[in-house]
Order: structure tokens, then C-alpha cells, then sequence
């Protein structure tokens, strides 16, 4: 079998969660988060680096950070995960989908500035597969607006538009580390960007279910007590020990699953330029870190044939989101503004290939050789 997805381990991942488990301090902001957080903050860089227990909790912190209200609305493609909606809609947001660009299944920049209403507070981009959104023009629009942009980086880490890293471009960005993730800290947790200094004391109150601890620690008050809203989005110290553990061979890792990506599309290419099916776009100013390979088929009952395929020869093989506009939820929570030209049909066609560090050539010429057989048919 060749599953969609493996955690990656690099090989001190065990070394790390043992010292950490044998230290003082396993709770929340511990030496090996510590690392992590002044990691970010250099490689990236960014104002303030802040892990959570998830990209998900990352996103609330924004949306508090923000003040989001009844009554505010929030742009965002519907073509993304149920967090990136929940974490505003939560603070009583109302979501104003807009459609998404065919060639990279990012939010369509150019359908942002028609979606914003006097009630507009925030844009968030989500840079789909870890290639960006065209942030200078989404910038520029918040810009003239006076609104916030919170990029949802999921998907990002490594990634660079123009040269600067995802998620700290817009006043905050958000990463995951979930184990599907290019790197993961043991399963589940996140990371808030900060880029804007005047949000950076509140975050660590927030963070701290709402007390002012942080400050407390580092001896800038005698004692520390409840000053705002919160809740618990510190990650224990262990989860941070396994991250560090990947940190530590980020390049590696990323260099490993480039290498993967290209195989899968110089591959694939000949049935690309035969026109049986569609292969991933990275724009010239976008620097990739190969976070999935994922192709386009020509409609739902083609792709629903190839998974067949797929699952008859147990890979794992997997198609993406349900665009949320067209959920229940979505129904309840938001409205899709303008024309859906292409976020539920570009949803329909696409599948995810098997994409993990260590991925070898030879699962990759299994995966393709599936794709090949079905298309020769």
C-alpha cells in the first residue's frame, strides 16, 4: 500500500520528546517551544512568533486580535478547510466567498474589491498547496480600504512570494502543523505570525487564557492576573520537542518533497500536453514548497473512475475540500458574492497524489503508472 500521507521523521523527533517529558517544565512555552517560536522568528522573519495547539486556534487568535463583531464581514474563498470560515464566524462574522483563480485554486484578486462592503473588516488569502496568493495586489486593496489581511498559510511553510516567506505579508499569518503537514509537531499544532508590533502583547494575553502570564515571567509585573478574553492555545512542550525535531532539517525535508513534486510532473507532462488532464501552476514570483501534487481531470464522473483505480491498487489517493459556500454551514454563515465560475467545478476535478518526505521513486512510478494504464484505456 502506498498511503496518502506519512508523518515525517527526520530522526531526533524521539531524542527531543524524551528530554522534553524528562524536563522541569512540559507545559505550554517550555525550552523546546522556545526554540520553535525564535526559529520562526529568524527564518521567516517576522514581529512575533507564536505557537498553538493548532492553525485552526491560530485563526481564532486573529480573529479576536482583530476585534471581529456581529455584523462584520469577512472575504475568503470558499475553496478552503472549515477553519479558515469558523474562526471568524465564531466572533459573529458574517463570510463573503468570492471565487477562486483556475490556475493556482487561489482566491481571484481581482473579485476581492467588488465583494467589499461598508461592514468589510478583513481579507483572508489562502495560499492554496503552499503557493501564494498575488499578495501585492490583495495588499494594496486592503490598503486603500483600511482592512486587515490574515493570510491562511496552512499549507505555506517554506513557500515565498517575491522573495518574502507566506504568512508574513499580511498583518498576521497562521501555519499547521498537522501531521499531513510538511512538518508536524506530533500530530496537531499551529503557529500565529504577528508582522504588526501593536498586537504582539495582546496575543501573548490571549494566548494565555486571557491573563497577562507571559508577562509575569519575564518579571514586568509581581504578579499576573485574568485582564482579557482568552483561551487555552499553548501547546505543550512535547508537541514543540517533535516539531524542533523537523525544524531542525527543514531543507532537507523540503528539498526531499521537491524532488517528489517534479517527478510526479515531469511524469506526468505527456498526458498534460496530450490534453487528458491538468497539472499545478506556480506563478513566476511564487516559490513553491511542494506541499501536494494534485492533478485535474476532466469532471467529477472521470475523477470518481480514477479513484477507483486508485483504491483498487490500495494507493492512497484522495480528492480536497467541499467548497463551504455550498454547505450547510456555508449556507447559514456566509454568501458566495458574484459568479461561482470556477470554485466548484475546479473542486470537482481535482485529486490529491500520495506526497510525504521519503516518498520514493518507485511508489511515485506505481502512482503514475495507475494514471497512465487509466488514460490508455
Amino acid at each position: 500500500m502506498i498511503p496518502f500521507n506519512k508523518p515525517p521523521r527526520t530522526g531526533n523527533e524521539e531524542k527531543y520528546v524524551l528530554e522534553s517529558m524528562r524536563s522541569a517544565k512540559v507545559s505550554g512555552d517550555g525550552e523546546f517551544t522556545k526554540k520553535c517560536n525564535k526559529w520562526f522568528e529568524e527564518r521567516l522573519p517576522c514581529k512575533k512568533a507564536l505557537l498553538t495547539t493548532s492553525c485552526t486556534h491560530a485563526l481564532e487568535m486573529a480573529a479576536i486580535l482583530l476585534d471581529i463583531k456581529e455584523g462584520d464581514e469577512v472575504i475568503m474563498p470558499s475553496f478552503t478547510f472549515v477553519s479558515t470560515a469558523n474562526a471568524f464566524v465564531l466572533r459573529g462574522a458574517k463570510i463573503v466567498f468570492v471565487d477562486i483563480r483556475p490556475d493556482t485554486l487561489n482566491i481571484d484578486e481581482t473579485k476581492i474589491e467588488q465583494a467589499i462592503t461598508a461592514k468589510t473588516r478583513a481579507i483572508v488569502p489562502v495560499h492554496y498547496a503552499g503557493v501564494a496568493c498575488e499578495m501585492d495586489t490583495i495588499m494594496d486593496i486592503a490598503s486603500r480600504y483600511n482592512l486587515f489581511v490574515v493570510e491562511d498559510a496552512a499549507q505555506g511553510m517554506m513557500s515565498t512570494y517575491k522573495g518574502k516567506a507566506l504568512g508574513t505579508i499580511g498583518h498576521f499569518g497562521t501555519y499547521s502543523f498537522h501531521e499531513t503537514k510538511n512538518y508536524t509537531s506530533a500530530g496537531e499544532g499551529g503557529l500565529l505570525i504577528i508582522n504588526d508590533e501593536k498586537f504582539i502583547q495582546r496575543a501573548e494575553i490571549i494566548r494565555e487564557k486571557g491573563t497577562n502570564r507571559s508577562l509575569f515571567f519575564r518579571g514586568m509585573v509581581d504578579k499576573y492576573s485574568w485582564v482579557d478574553i482568552g483561551s487555552s492555545y499553548l501547546p505543550n512542550d512535547v508537541s514543540a520537542a517533535y516539531l524542533w525535531g523537523g525544524l531542525e532539517n527543514a531543507d532537507e525535508i523540503n528539498s526531499n518533497r521537491l524532488h517528489s513534486w517534479q517527478r510526479y510532473y515531469d511524469t506526468l507532462k505527456p498526458l498534460e500536453q496530450k490534453g487528458l488532464l491538468e497539472l499545478p501552476t506556480v506563478p513566476n514570483d511564487c516559490v513553491q514548497n511542494a506541499h501536494m501534487f494534485y492533478l485535474k481531470v476532466k469532471d467529477l464522473e472521470e475523477r470518481t473512475k480514477l479513484l477507483e483505480e486508485f483504491k483498487k491498487e490500495n494507493i492512497g489517493a484522495v480528492f480536497h475540500y467541499i467548497p463551504l459556500h455550498s454547505a450547510p454551514a456555508g449556507l447559514k454563515f456566509g454568501r458566495f458574492d458574484s459568479v461561482d465560475k470556477f470554485t466548484t467545478k475546479e473542486s470537482e476535478r481535482l485529486i490529491r497524489l500520495p506526497m510525504y518526505y521519503g516518498l520514493t521513486n518507485d511508489e511515485i512510478n506505481t502512482v503514475c503508472n495507475v494514471i497512465k494504464k487509466f488514460y490508455g484505456k
